[in-house]
């Protein structure tokens, strides 16, 4: 069976189509400076038909970022789920709308074919009362859905696969904390193949320093910015998401470009990176502390597998905690998992690509034949 898996952000549409039957990449393409979300489908049909594959599509999976507490899994399209993901938008304004208007045209242009919703905060459904909720008044979480939803759900959900194939043991007997570590950022500790905590909490703006996000932060900083220097909660909301992170410490939104600038003698950058890094030491931590027993830590995503000075920095000091870095495995350019700690470390660390889209195809396959993950 092919499955065609389409993420549709505000300005840009990835899509990859896979035969199921290998888990092959059939071909892989994004439309992007998209305006009208149904004629930048309409050049991914195109694309399909060009490439020889736009014949016996089994399955479309979207992407969608937010599923609040109505969506713990995949979810077969229909207009309930249509109008659910719609009434979750004011939960991730960002992110949602664009997603369902892919899945509308999708719908539109080919009504024959199953599509499915599979959802970044799903696999965080598993998060326990004490892990979710916040220390606020209760009828926000009654009345404003206030609580911690994580996402980037279906890359853990993928490297928390491959991390057990890599080790050989089952899923079901490993505790992990898996580093998604790109433009945003998050860590998830996982027993069992369930995660049980993780940094971002009811957005994606909480946790980890990120390329433009602030993560973890005083909410009274909030409220003294506003009094001081009068700006609207839309203009404090576009500083914490969009001019925050690397970007806030030292003008770069690439960990790329904040190395080179390090490099350089820049100080500014300098920080930005101990800030970074030092955020993740402390979330290692205090996972550690949640998990009880840790079978193996991985880094993931663009800074996550391709960064190892950030790896050995966020690792830094950790020996006494068993983990500890091989320098010359860290600095490796192998393909596919591999581990990084030394001989003998009593944690395994590894570095794991994420394979989102194909998590995705195979959450689509599971949905359509009624075995939700």
């Amino acid at each position: 069976m092919k499955v065609l898996v389409i993420n549709s952000g505000s300005s840009s549409i990835k899509y990859e189509l896979f035969d199921m039957h290998d888990h092959s990449v059939l071909t892989r393409g994004v439309v992007e400076r998209v305006k009208d979300h149904g004629a930048a489908l309409d050049e991914v049909s195109r694309a399909l038909t060009e490439s020889g594959h736009a014949e016996n599509l089994g399955a479309i999976g979207h992407r969608v970022v937010h599923g609040g507490e109505r969506f713990t899994g995949p979810a077969l399209i229909d207009a309930s789920v249509v109008e659910a993901i719609r009434d979750l938008c004011p939960l991730a304004p960002l992110h949602n709308p664009a997603n369902l208007l892919g899945i509308e045209r999708a719908l539109e242009r080919r009504p024959d074919v199953p599509q499915v919703a599979v959802f970044d905060t799903a696999f965080h459904h598993t998060l326990p009362p004490r892990a979710y909720h916040y220390a606020v008044p209760r009828k926000w979480y009654d009345e404003y859905q206030v609580r911690r939803y994580g996402f980037h759900g279906t890359s853990q959900q993928s490297v928390a696969k491959q991390v057990a194939a890599f080790l050989g043991r089952p899923l079901e007997e490993l505790n992990m904390i898996v580093l998604h570590l790109g433009s945003g950022a998050s860590i998830t500790s996982i027993a069992g193949g369930k995660s049980i905590d993780t940094s971002m909490g009811l957005t994606p703006l909480d946790g980890l320093v990120m390329g433009t996000r602030s993560g973890n932060l005083d909410p009274a900083v909030i409220f003294h910015v506003a009094r001081e220097s009068g700006m609207s909660l839309e203009e404090l909301d576009a500083e914490l998401s969009d001019h925050s992170g690397l970007e806030g410490l030292c003008g770069v939104t690439d960990m790329r470009d904040a190395l080179d600038h390090e490099a350089r003698g820049d100080e500014r950058a300098a920080l930005a990176i101990d800030v970074y890094t030092y955020r993740i030491r402390k979330f290692i931590g205090a996972f550690m502390a949640a998990l009880g027993r840790v079978d193996a830590i991985a880094f993931t995503a663009g800074v996550g597998e391709n960064a190892p000075s950030i790896r050995a920095r966020a690792c830094s000091g950790l020996e006494p905690m068993g983990i500890a870095i091989d320098p010359e495995r860290n600095e490796s350019r192998t393909t596919g998992a591999r581990a990084i700690h030394r001989e003998g470390g009593a944690i395994p660390v590894l570095v794991v690509p994420t394979n989102e889209e194909l998590e995705i195809a195979e959450q689509t396959l599971q949905c359509l034949a009624g075995d939700n993950p």
